[in-house]
């Protein structure tokens, strides 16, 4: 059974294309905003920064994201190029938090 996700409506110029990307760039913005507040719980409750770096959990997420893309008909290598720059950009900013969060501990 293959997933239902909405389409791309049938735009008749490129005013129209962009307007229907903007609006999907609203809501991708706010998925990310929701994700990376996880990252900041992620920071809070590792408890060591070589916690942070988790190879086999990246492999996993990319492979995970890659197959859903194959089954709704998406580009596997848009979505594999998109999360590993998003992971890349997470580890960075969860090492950041983490150090801001954990700053005291080690004094």
């Amino acid at each position: 059974m293959s997933e239902s996700i909405p389409r791309a409506k049938h735009c008749n110029n490129m005013a129209e294309v962009r307007q229907h990307i903007d609006a999907l760039d609203e809501r991708i913005v706010a998925l990310v905003a929701e994700r990376s507040d996880y990252m900041t719980q992620a920071a809070r409750i590792k408890q060591r920064a070589d916690q942070i770096v988790d190879l086999e959990r990246v492999e996993f997420i990319v492979a995970r994201v890659k197959a859903q893309a194959a089954r709704l008909g998406a580009p596997p290598e848009i979505l594999e190029a998109t999360y590993r720059a998003m992971i890349d950009a997470s580890i960075v900013y969860e090492q950041r938090t983490f150090d801001k969060i954990h700053a005291g501990e080690s004094a």
